[in-house]
Formats: structure tokens, C-alpha cells, sequence
């Protein structure tokens, strides 16, 4: 906890949580919190960023990345630089969601990235629906999958994202401590003291080699999988998760380049 003037210097205030966010993440994330989000009032601001990045154990080669169409919606599509390995991995197919899941480690084999992609014919916001932490973890086991060698086709891409968490939280049931009656007598001495905000950032970046890397194009190319393949080219769901504890990191959807 770090003690600022929020009333006395509240744009300096900001700027010093932004530099704090942006050092902690590489740069990654300079302007967590925007012009406005302080004011006189503000008691107490609670401050969460997540910057993941991280190298592949077996990394695409850039020359095998091309611009394919990616398909929104059934009539809607739009190019993305569509990367491309042929690489021996876990795959599995859930037959309840209609869904494929694959298994790409990043190196040293302590994270994993899982991208479940659903059928064409079905809805992402389907499958949401039907994920629970306890099906996740059953449909992502590593004796239910298949090791096999595997063309696997997965957008480069880049998201980012802000979240003002005091609604979720308060749907959570998270209440009183956005409220008078809230104790923090733990971390400070002062009375009335409750959280103002709760701001949240993301921050992912996919690519062939955990760094930005240079376009390839091709105008409206098409590919015939010689063996089983993964063709990423229409919304999924992505999983970032620790090995040894099946804890879930980072997870997010990509549906529109």
C-alpha cells in the first residue's frame, strides 16, 4: 500500500500509479488509469494488471505465415496474418460442446496455452455457457487427449482490454467495501476509508516467437490439411494455464481480428 495525495494532487497522483502499472509491465500498459478516472474524492484505489507474454517451446516459423481470411460470422470475414507449424501435440475433440481443444506449451513447460474452437456451425457464447471450472478441467486432461502430429493454424493477435470491476465485484457480493461500513483497519489506521475503484487491465500478445514480428501477405489463400489440423479461422476461446496446478492464468476469446 503506498500513500497519495489524491485530494491535494490528483493528476499527479495518477500519473505516478500509471508510471508504477507501466514499469511492472514492461511498458505494455502506460494508461491504466485515463485522464478523469481520480478526483478530490477518491479515498482508496486498488490497482490489478495482468501482462502475460511468453515463447512457444516449439516457435512458428515467420516465413509460413500468411494473411487468410478469418470468418467472423457466416457472412462476414476479415484478413489475419494466419501463422502455421506442423508440430506434435495434444488435441482432443469434446464431442457435448462440439468442440476441439488443443494444447500448445510455451517454453520450460510450466504454462500452457489451451484453445478450445468450437465447430463452425456452433456459437462461441454456446460453449461459454457450458464451461465450468470442473468440466474444463476434465475435458483438458492429459490422458483424455491425443498426442499426434497436428497442422496447426492460430491468428497472430494482440488484445487489450480495460475492466471496471465495482459492478462485478458487487454482483460477487463483494459490497461492503465500496461502502462506509467497510474495514480496512488491516491496512490503515484511518476510519471511512472504502474503495472508490477497481480498475483492471489486460494485455496478450500471440505471435510466432513471443515478440512483434514483421507481416507476410498473400491475398485469399487457401490450405488442404495433409494430416489432422486445428484451422483457428473462426472464434475460439484461449486458456493460459500453469502446469503443476491447473490453475487458469489468463483466459479470453478471440472473435474479431
Amino acid at each position: 500500500m503506498e500513500e497519495l495525495d489524491f485530494q491535494g494532487d490528483t493528476e499527479q497522483s495518477r500519473q505516478h500509479i500509471n508510471t508504477w502499472v507501466a514499469k511492472k509491465t514492461e511498458d505494455k500498459i502506460r494508461e491504466l488509469l485515463s485522464p478523469g478516472t481520480l478526483n478530490s474524492d477518491t479515498l482508496l484505489v486498488l490497482v490489478n494488471a495482468v501482462y502475460f507474454k511468453g515463447n512457444w517451446e516449439k516457435q512458428f516459423n515467420k516465413q509460413d505465415t500468411w494473411e487468410m481470411p478469418f470468418k467472423i460470422s457466416k457472412n462476414k470475414e476479415k484478413p489475419v496474418q494466419m501463422m502455421f507449424k506442423k508440430s506434435t501435440v495434444n488435441m482432443t475433440y469434446i464431442e457435448e460442446i462440439s468442440t476441439k481443444i488443443l494444447l500448445l506449451p510455451y517454453a520450460d513447460n510450466e504454462l500452457n496455452m489451451i484453445i478450445m474452437l468450437p465447430d463452425e456451425r456452433v456459437e462461441l457464447r454456446t460453449v461459454e455457457k457450458e464451461i465450468t471450472y470442473e468440466k474444463f478441467i476434465k475435458w483438458t486432461r492429459l490422458d483424455k487427449m491425443d498426442k499426434e502430429e497436428v497442422e496447426v493454424f492460430l491468428p497472430r493477435f494482440k488484445l487489450e482490454e480495460n475492466y471496471d470491476m465495482k459492478e462485478f465485484l458487487c454482483k460477487l457480493g463483494m459490497t461492503d467495501a465500496f461502502e462506509n461500513r467497510a474495514d480496512f483497519s488491516g491496512i490503515s489506521s484511518k476510519e471511512g476509508l472504502f474503495l472508490s475503484k477497481v480498475v483492471h487491465k489486460s494485455f496478450v500478445e500471440v505471435n510466432e516467437e513471443g515478440t512483434e514480428a514483421a507481416a507476410a501477405t498473400a491475398a485469399n489463400v487457401s490450405y488442404n490439411c495433409m494430416s489432422p489440423c486445428f484451422f483457428a479461422d473462426h472464434p475460439f476461446l484461449f486458456f493460459i494455464q500453469h502446469v503443476k496446478t491447473n490453475g487458469i492464468l489468463f483466459c479470453g476469446r478471440f472473435s474479431s481480428p
